[in-house]
């Protein structure tokens, strides 16, 4: 199957040999991008659009995510990370697999919707050894069509040995590294191309114990999958961490062996200069989580600092420490939170944008065939509509419209060669008798919890 995206007004590639386009076409064979350029005339394609009046983009890579927590949007609205946690736990205890299923549909709807062609999630709580959770989480992927990069997440603490969450939903260590291996050998895709690949993921370093980090090491080395966990959040992790083990965060999973270039980490707010040059030196990844860290009042993450030194995708987490599960925001509160703190010429839109894509895309150690436009690379990309109410005297300079003026979703997304939404309208995926089972399941939870809301 052939298709050809003719017309189009402006093409940002983010690749360097080929730069910016403008009226151009986009060929795409099967799940392959063949040809980008501009005379388009004498090509034979088996379906043909026009795109004339839309810039086009690679699609966003979203890097950190707990997609269950759409279930929970909008409560503790005024905890820290510590107290939120406490209060959700008492909540996420009841999730079961339909409850993963819907929710992870809701969340990977919203964000396709905006921009999103692959995605990562941090599933870590498996509620009275559920298991099967995880594959709940696929199956959706699968259904809507999403790139996915899962991480099998985990804890194995509760609070009887000193960690936040109940015993109801931690595991022991040797479960979480036999079903490490399961969901490796059953999921992981290694190919190019491929549309499902699997990580491992502790949840933190005040979450499982040592001997869990440590073996999660030799797993992910045997199968050479990646690891992924959450660091240096927070000034309480921080203190936690010299009061328990002696050593700050970063220190901390150098004596694990967890700095290496299978690792990338979210949130890195609290870092020093020491720190910057060890996980730099390392070839870490990171994923920058500019909502969350900003609702649960958890810092700025030095990316300004970083912006050089290490590869650096952008994050929606959540959704419910960000409440949304919109990438276009988070992408737009990068811009503005960096240079909230460190001035206007902190970060450009385009060095924001390409965080969000090839950026993304390096991240997760898909940059062979994500995160940019050109021959042999997947056909994930994303476009606006140039004649959208937001971008009103906003086109002298086209891409910076997609940050600075604020659209509020993609007009057209295709996802490994399907269009998964045309002319801002999904195709093939309909969303509304999930919305209900959705919301129907989060009241269902809340009140199994005990938790009465006032209007």
């Amino acid at each position: 199957m052939r298709k050809l995206f003719k017309n189009i007004s402006y093409i940002y590639t983010f690749d360097e040999k080929i730069g910016d386009i403008e009226n151009g076409y986009i060929l795409v064979e099967d799940n392959v991008i063949k040809e980008v350029g501009r005379n388009w005339e004498d090509i034979e394609a088996d379906e043909i659009y026009d795109l004339d009046g839309c810039m086009i983009i690679p699609g966003f890579v979203n890097t950190h995510h707990h997609m269950f927590q759409s279930l929970t949007r909008g409560l503790a609205a005024n905890k820290k990370l510590f107290d939120w946690l406490v209060f959700h736990y008492e909540i996420w205890k009841f999730i079961d697999e339909e409850a993963i299923y819907v929710s992870s549909l809701i969340a990977l709807y919203e964000m396709i919707k905006t921009g999103v062609t692959t995605t990562t999630d941090h599933l870590y709580l498996y509620p009275y050894g559920n298991n099967k959770l995880f594959d709940a989480e696929i199956e959706a992927a699968k259904i809507i069509g999403v790139r996915f990069h899962p991480t099998r997440g985990s804890m194995s603490l509760s609070k009887k040995n000193g960690g936040l969450p109940p015993d109801s939903v931690v595991q022991t260590d040797d479960e979480i590294l036999q079903e490490s291996v399961r969901v490796i050998e059953k999921y992981h895709d290694p190919s190019k191309y491929s549309m499902l690949r699997v990580a491992l993921a502790p949840c933190s370093p005040f979450s499982v114990t040592p001997y869990l980090m440590k073996e999660t090491v030799k797993i992910a080395d045997k199968y050479n999958v990646l690891l992924h966990t959450h660091l240096a959040e927070t000034r309480d992790e921080e203190e936690y961490c010299l009061e328990k083990f002696g050593k700050r965060p970063v220190d901390y999973m150098e004596e694990l062996g967890w700095l290496n270039n299978k690792v990338w980490f979210a949130h890195m707010v609290w870092l020093s200069k020491e720190d910057m040059e060890k996980l730099s030196k390392n070839d870490v990844g990171m994923a920058h989580c500019p909502s969350s860290n900003m609702r649960l009042g958890s810092g700025i993450a030095p990316v300004t600092e970083l912006k050089n030194k290490i590869r650096i995708g952008i994050a929606v987490d959540g959704s419910a420490s960000n409440d949304t599960n919109n990438m276009i925001m988070e992408a737009r509160n990068a811009l503005l939170l960096q240079r909230a703190k460190y001035g206007a010429n902190a970060l450009t839109v385009r060095e924001v944008l390409k965080m969000a894509t090839i950026g993304g895309a390096s991240v997760l150690k898909m940059d062979d065939y994500v995160g940019k436009i050109a021959p042999e690379m997947a056909a994930d990309f994303i476009g606006f509509k140039l004649d959208k109410v937001e971008f009103a005297g906003g086109l002298h300079n086209p891409i910076n419209s997609i940050l600075l003026c604020d659209p509020k979703q993609v007009d057209l997304s295709v996802i490994n060669g399907e269009i998964k939404i045309l002319n801002s309208e999904f195709t093939g995926f309909e969303i509304s008798d999930f919305l209900e089972k959705h919301n129907m399941i989060s009241k269902k939870l809340l009140k199994k919890a005990g938790i009465l809301l006032e209007i």
